[in-house]
């Protein structure tokens, strides 16, 4: 830390020196003809033959990443977005202005250079620098070029110094932006209409969760920021629009790990007259139009040292099965509702009395289950007591239309045929807040406007939510949610 302060009091007294020089050290005057990626594109097969015909003069900007000084010639790396070219300053090519000024310059400074192509004797393409302009002089240094930024937490927390001194996080954000984008295209060629629904609502729905509170001085009432926006898109339904998908923020008040961020991003759509079967398939098809986009066309996805193919038909298992025949648990114990009590205690399962059997079930199941389920898998007929907003199976009411797809032992998505019985919804919310009043603080709320909207009638569809940062996650080999989130949270700074 004390050479960290050293440092930065010297540039501190550069910059002073500089601009009682004259020179600016943030002017905002100096427009770009282009960019790195653009004179790379263009010219990076150009020999130097060929270069040397070339008389356009070019204007870019850009960071300083590296600088190597022989007497009275500089050699300069500049990135910008990602992309590098090399400079080469040299005395008798620039004014005394432009030149005095390049000395003075330090890594992390931003520049606007002006000046030809060529190929140096190493046959690197290199910008002839005519004219050099400080835009942003750099008052903290970098981190040493040659082992970058590797603390995990101070990356999170400085995500602006990981962008700059890691190629392969702006690569991952990069990725981040071509998935998303991917499967909105997918969504709007199949005729599903992007919406917008409240993220502050008066009762949090759509989900088993603890929200975060927050409250509103104008209205006087208390608001709670979304834990999912499930409720609002059904209301479209019922309003006549028969598909629609929002790409959303949510927020729950709930613990971090590698998969679990407080605030995260999710697409939700819902489609009238269809059921969960129709999602799988749809499922199975975005995820392989993502593969195709995002993973050089390839179906196979390399995962954590895993091979994972996205090529369908993927795995399907019930809920009960998967217990017995993934989870190894004897059938009797899954549908014994004591023996399964007594198996979560044997295992170290937190349970109270007041659990249902199927909560039970489903604890064991993210334990001896869903880490085992690495290939792409559907779990399809969960017990109704953990579906409050489901369709009952017509075969079995104690089971719900409902699957989870798990892949790379992690659930990716939710989607069930939904439940448009608003007698039937009253019930269930009614069964939410007796949990709720027994001490469960993510059972849902009844939420009486949603009954209302089911009492004109909503056609009967399907819905579907897909984690985007796991999906991220999946496409980027990366290990934990936070390389897949710009600025994930994390506790205060220490202050030193």
């Amino acid at each position: 830390m004390e050479d960290l302060n050293l440092v930065m009091r010297e540039r501190l007294r550069k910059a002073t020196e500089m601009e009682q020089e004259g020179i600016a050290l943030f002017p905002n005057k100096y427009p770009v003809s282009h960019h790195i990626k653009d004179l790379l594109e263009t010219f990076g097969q150009s020999t130097a033959e060929e270069l040397e015909g070339e008389t356009d003069t070019f204007v870019i900007a850009g960071r300083i990443m590296a600088i190597r000084s022989f007497g009275k010639s500089i050699f300069m790396h500049l990135l910008d977005s990602g992309e590098k070219l090399q400079l080469y300053i040299q005395q008798n090519q620039l004014d005394t202005q432009s030149y005095a000024l390049a000395r003075k310059l330090d890594i992390g400074d931003i520049i606007r250079v002006q000046g030809h192509l060529f190929r140096t004797r190493t046959n690197e393409l290199t910008l002839l620098a005519k004219e050099v302009v400080l835009l942003s002089k750099n008052l903290r240094p970098l981190p040493e070029k040659y082992h970058g930024l590797k603390d995990v937490e101070l990356r999170y927390r400085q995500r602006y110094v990981d962008l700059i001194v890691n190629d392969a996080v702006r690569e991952t954000f990069k990725k981040r932006a071509a998935i998303i984008q991917t499967m909105r295209r997918f969504l709007m060629e199949r005729g599903f209409l992007e919406v917008e629904t409240p993220m502050m609502q008066p009762i949090p729905g759509g989900a088993t969760a603890k929200p975060f509170r927050t409250f509103h001085n104008a209205l006087g009432m208390e608001l709670f920021l979304r834990i999912a926006p499930e409720l609002y898109l059904k209301r479209l339904l019922v309003g006549g629009f028969e598909r629609v998908f929002e790409l959303n923020r949510n927020f729950r008040n709930e613990g971090i790990s590698t998969q679990h961020n407080p605030e995260f991003t999710m697409l939700e759509f819902y489609q009238a007259y269809a059921t969960f079967e129709g999602l799988i398939r749809i499922t199975e098809e975005l995820f392989g139009a993502v593969a195709m986009a995002v993973n050089d066309g390839n179906l196979t996805v390399q995962y954590q040292g895993e091979s994972i193919s996205l090529a369908s038909p993927w795995a399907r298992y019930r809920f009960h099965d998967a217990l017995v025949e993934i989870g190894n648990i004897p059938r009797i114990v899954v549908e014994d509702p004591h023996q399964t009590m007594e198996l979560a205690g044997s295992m170290g399962v937190e349970v109270n009395r007041l659990e249902s059997h199927g909560q039970v079930l489903a604890k064991i199941f993210d334990l001896v289950v869903e880490p085992k389920l690495i290939q792409p898998t559907f779990i399809t007929h969960y017990p109704l007591e953990i579906s409050p907003l489901s369709r009952r199976s017509e075969a079995d009411p104690a089971l719900v239309d409902r699957f989870e797809l798990f892949l790379a032992g992690r659930e990716m998505a939710n989607a069930f045929s939904e439940l448009n019985d608003p007698r039937d919804q009253r019930e269930r919310f009614l069964l939410q807040l007796q949990a709720r009043q027994a001490g469960d603080e993510e059972a849902h709320l009844m939420d009486e406007d949603y009954i209302r909207a089911l009492e004109y009638a909503m056609p009967p569809a399907a819905g579907e939510g897909i984690g985007i940062d796991r999906v991220v996650m999946l496409f980027t080999d990366s290990p934990s949610i936070r390389d897949v989130i710009l600025f994930p949270h994390l506790k205060s700074e220490k202050k030193t």
